[in-house]
């Protein structure tokens, strides 16, 4: 069975609106499930940092920029990212800096606000590869950088695709946002994980679920049938 073919049979019976990414560094092998867009909520705080780091190197932020950046991927504080955003050149920006990454179905959103910027599982499997390969237009100081800043997401935030590491030492940034027109509940999670012996980068979007909780479910079902999925096909494989 192909990798695309087991991923289908892994998250094809699952219940909600997501689409899944799953990519070993490994290997190189990847699949995919699902192409629809999204609303990023505060995973997109990774692409701002990473838009920031584009132009600055990894060692050009300022100590407030620094401090800011902490509060946002480990704490996923708004006021800092609001301020990396425009620091980053806001929408403009950001879609300058993913055009750079190869992101090509993210928009960025407008007017401030960052959260409801688009994107696909797609795109953020590739936001991945530029924070954790050197497939990557920034230098290996800014994305050493970021991964660390992934691995101490506080207590509490630590849940989605951590729910597929075997390695405790997952890297990964959430998103969670309820929408004001209907209360059902946007829930993001992307990051890199240990599976089975393999580096795994994973990407769960989705939308539509009636609480937090169960959002938070379903990507973690998803991410662990994703991962058990990907390896599985490489084993019958090889």
């Amino acid at each position: 069975m192909d990798t695309d073919a087991a991923l289908a049979a892994a998250v094809g019976s699952l219940g909600g609106h997501f689409a899944v990414a799953v990519t070993d560094l490994g290997s190189g092998a990847a699949a995919q499930w699902g192409a629809d867009s999204f609303v990023t909520a505060s995973i997109v705080k990774v692409d701002i940092l990473a838009a920031l780091l584009l132009r600055t190197g990894g060692d050009g932020l300022t100590d407030d920029q620094k401090a800011a950046a902490e509060l946002m991927i480990e704490q996923s504080d708004n006021d800092a990212a609001s301020a990396l955003f425009e620091a980053a050149g806001g929408a403009a920006g950001l879609d300058a800096a993913n055009a750079r990454f190869g992101l090509t179905g993210t928009v960025a959103g407008t007017d401030g606000y960052w959260g409801l910027t688009s994107t696909t599982a797609a795109d953020q499997a590739r936001l991945l590869r530029v924070v954790f390969t050197a497939d990557s237009p920034l230098d290996a100081d800014s994305r050493a950088y970021l991964g660390q800043l992934m691995g101490r997401v506080a207590d509490g935030q630590d849940w989605g695709v951590s729910a597929a590491d075997q390695g405790g030492a997952a890297q990964l940034k959430n998103g969670w946002l309820p929408r004001s027109a209907s209360g059902l509940w946007v829930v993001n999670s992307i990051g890199r994980v240990a599976y089975g012996g393999r580096d795994l980068l994973v990407a769960v979007l989705s939308d539509g679920s009636a609480t937090q909780q169960d959002g938070i479910d379903l990507v973690e079902s998803v991410a662990a049938a994703a991962a058990r999925a990907l390896v599985t096909a490489q084993g019958q494989q090889g």
